[in-house]
């Protein structure tokens, strides 16, 4: 036995293209190495490719490019999309922690009004009491109503700061920042087209795109399969030239032509109905996949149309709520005057003021519902029905 040490060490530089077209690759190839042999006889040697053009397929049946060149671009499109709609997503929580904390500064201001009448009122109803006008359970329920006051401004003021917290932390806004929300004046009636909603989200919505994607690459599995069980051909071809020399500006002189071309049949026989087994198996499951994108579409198209008929909806429900809010206010400060004249009882101002709590409580959780819902149907469709224009964001198409 002769023991035998060498090292071998290469370099090399190449360019490659798929030809979708064909489902071939072609390359350019530039390469040197070195051969390094120990021993008793020690020598050295070098092989250049300085240039070489490359051609492989391996199948004409099922071309990989062909589909890569199709579906690559959708997903690109799709991730942009999806892109978009979480800057949406993004908005509508915004919404939502926006009008939380100014629900709950409105809270607090009705809290401290409440907390300053009832006082107001126990001071006047003590001095009724004194002067024998009103009995003393009349006044136990004006103490216990400013007790209740007082503690309802505390909840309040807690659910304040708890709003406040979440907020100024989803925007990374410094908790030093007192911010005093406002109530947005300018919202009016916004009339969406059911028709141009659709057809928006059509164009522009990221589930769309994940339709057209999810049917080819259905697609592609049956080509796939089917290409498995006819005959398939591995061609190679390989032109360029060659030199092997001792010293390396040698390896690049007199080159010698160097050519390559194989041809590989490959023919099935017999696989005990494997293939055929793959080739229903995609089938069958691109079937499956047009009829779930197929009522994917169709939950689409009616999330989008009622998405739609919300936003009107929840627009009149505000008009509602807003009037409503009024004329609570106006019964309050009406019932108010009356008992501090002494033509109601206690328990009609009581009801009046809760009335009056409700009805602000109330639009402003409507407010929240309008605006989510305006935001929601931008999302779904990825349009701006203000402006009147596509949401898009400046990045580089496919």
């Amino acid at each position: 036995i002769i023991g035998q040490e060498n090292a071998t060490t290469s370099l090399s530089l190449g360019l490659k293209q798929n030809l979708s077209f064909i489902g071939g690759q072609i390359g350019i190839v530039s390469s040197l190495r070195r051969l390094d042999n120990f021993g008793e006889n020690p020598y050295h040697s070098y092989s250049s490719v300085p240039f070489s053009i490359t051609y492989s397929q391996q199948s004409v049946v099922y071309n990989p490019f062909k589909w890569l060149k199709k579906i690559e671009p959708l997903r690109y499109e799709e991730s942009r999309k999806l892109l978009v709609e979480e800057m949406e997503n993004i908005a509508i929580q915004t919404t939502s922690f926006y009008f939380d904390l100014l629900s709950s500064q409105k809270a607090v201001e009705i809290a401290m009004s409440n907390f300053a009448n009832s006082d107001t009122l126990f001071k006047i109803a003590k001095g009724r009491y004194n002067l024998g006008k009103i009995a003393e359970n009349e006044l136990l329920q004006m103490e216990l109503n400013l007790l209740n006051t007082e503690n309802s401004l505390n909840e309040s003021k807690l659910s304040m700061t708890q709003a406040k917290q979440n907020f100024y932390r989803f925007l990374e806004i410094s908790e030093k920042e007192n911010l005093e929300l406002q109530v947005p004046q300018d919202f009016g009636s916004i009339e969406i087209d059911p028709a141009l909603a659709l057809s928006e989200a059509e164009n522009n919505r990221s589930k769309v795109i994940e339709f057209r994607r999810k049917r080819l690459e259905a697609e592609e599995a049956v080509v796939k399969a089917k290409s498995e069980n006819s005959l398939s051909v591995d061609f190679l071809a390989n032109f360029g030239y060659t030199q092997t020399d001792e010293s390396i500006p040698n390896v690049y002189s007199n080159l010698l032509d160097q050519q390559q071309v194989s041809l590989r049949l490959n023919i099935p026989l017999i696989d005990w109905g494997v293939s055929s087994s793959r080739r229903k198996m995609a089938e069958a499951n691109l079937d499956l996949v047009n009829n779930n994108v197929h009522q994917d579409e169709l939950a689409f198209e009616q999330e989008v149309y009622l998405q739609t008929m919300r936003v009107s909806m929840e627009y009149n429900q505000l008009k509602t709520a807003g009037k409503a809010k009024n004329i609570a206010e106006r019964r309050y400060d009406v019932t108010k005057q009356r008992y501090l004249i002494g033509k109601i009882t206690i328990t009609d101002l009581n009801i009046a003021q809760t009335e009056k709590d409700q009805a602000i409580r109330s639009y402003y959780n409507r407010l929240k519902s309008y605006w989510r819902a305006y935001y929601t149907i931008r999302r779904l469709t990825l349009y701006d029905f203000r402006k009147g224009e596509k949401i898009e964001l400046d990045m580089p198409r496919f």
